[in-house]
């Protein structure tokens, strides 16, 4: 299958699992995971009308992604894998959404960096929902404080909350603690859901899905 082939069968899954969850059409965003895809791969999604898009890593979107928002503007970049705070200025010139922030030191850079550019970033806080040492994120009963600290003292923009369910457990529990999170701080956007989980995801309430491999193929 080609890459607009598995892009039409994702979207036509996100349609159906949010008609079954009694949701709007249009209440489910598609983020489109171009990890470790050349440009010329991410060109065959943005021909096919795909906007939205996000990267792991700085480094890697900085090689594709300058050419390919100067010949498609409207794109909207998420950065969703962990930022160290060497590369933020870097973060925050090519990003618009910033979905991996878990830890004061970050946020303070990123709200100092944005200030600097005059960039004005929508950012979500990544949790730790499995409370995994190996894995980034704010445990669960640190959140609100966090997203006070994020919201109110540092002005960053939250939009919502991001996170990573543990590959070996029911991701259900996982998607239902980060709505519930979320609705406790005035949230709206949960960012949850993969390739392998995402229409469970948008029966839990997911607002965006993160999905890479069932759209560009296996990595």
């Amino acid at each position: 299958m080609s890459v607009e082939e598995r892009l039409s069968e994702v979207r036509s899954k996100i349609e159906t699992a949010g008609r079954e969850a009694g949701r709007k059409p249009d209440s489910v965003t598609l983020i489109a995971v171009s990890k470790t895809f050349d440009a010329e791969e991410i060109r065959s999604a943005i021909q096919a009308r795909q906007r939205v898009f996000a990267e792991n890593r700085v480094q890697e979107a900085q090689a594709k992604w300058p050419a390919l928002k100067t010949e498609t503007p409207d794109i909207e970049l998420h950065l969703i894998g962990p930022l160290q705070s060497n590369k933020a200025e870097d973060a925050v010139a090519l990003f618009d959404v910033i979905e991996s922030v878990d830890r004061e030191k970050i946020a303070r850079v990123l709200a100092t960096e944005m200030k600097a550019q005059g960039r004005k970033l929508r950012v979500y806080i990544q949790v730790n929902t499995g409370r995994e040492p190996q894995k980034a994120g704010v445990v669960p009963d640190d959140v609100a404080a966090f997203v006070g600290l994020c919201r109110d003292e540092l002005g960053l923009s939250v939009e919502g909350l991001m996170c990573i369910p543990p590959v070996d457990e029911n991701p259900g529990p996982h998607f239902a603690l980060l709505a519930k999170l979320a609705n406790e701080n005035g949230l709206t956007k949960l960012s949850m859901g993969m390739s392998g989980d995402f229409e469970a995801a948008i029966g839990f309430g997911a607002t965006s899905v993160r999905v890479g491999s069932a759209i560009f193929g296996s990595r």
